[in-house]
C-alpha cells in the first residue's frame, strides 16, 4: 500500500472491521451499521440528514467517513462493467 493510501485510512477513524461485528464488514465505529448501508442510503437518493433521522446514533461524520471509505476502496481494484 502506498504512503498516501495509508494515509488516507488514518483519517477514517470511524470505520472498523471486527471478525464478530457484522461477519468483519466495514462497520460504523463497531455497530451493526455497515458502511454498505449508509453508502446504500445515499445511493438511494436519501440525504445525510435523512440518514441521520434513520439512524440517530449515528454522527454526521459517520457518513462522512463511510463515503470517503467507499470512495477509497473502489480505487483498490480495477472492476470491469458490461456495456449498456
Amino acid at each position: 500500500m502506498s504512503n498516501d493510501k495509508e494515509k488516507s485510512l488514518e483519517h477514517l477513524t470511524r470505520i472498523t472491521q471486527q471478525a464478530d461485528v457484522m461477519a468483519g464488514k466495514a462497520c460504523i465505529r463497531g455497530m451493526r451499521v455497515t458502511v454498505a448501508t449508509v453508502v446504500g442510503q445515499i445511493g438511494a437518493g436519501h440525504s445525510v440528514d435523512q440518514i441521520l433521522a434513520d439512524f440517530p446514533y449515528l454522527e454526521r461524520e459517520d457518513v462522512m467517513q463511510a463515503l470517503r471509505y467507499a470512495a477509497w476502496r473502489t480505487e483498490e481494484r480495477e472492476v470491469l462493467l458490461s456495456a449498456a
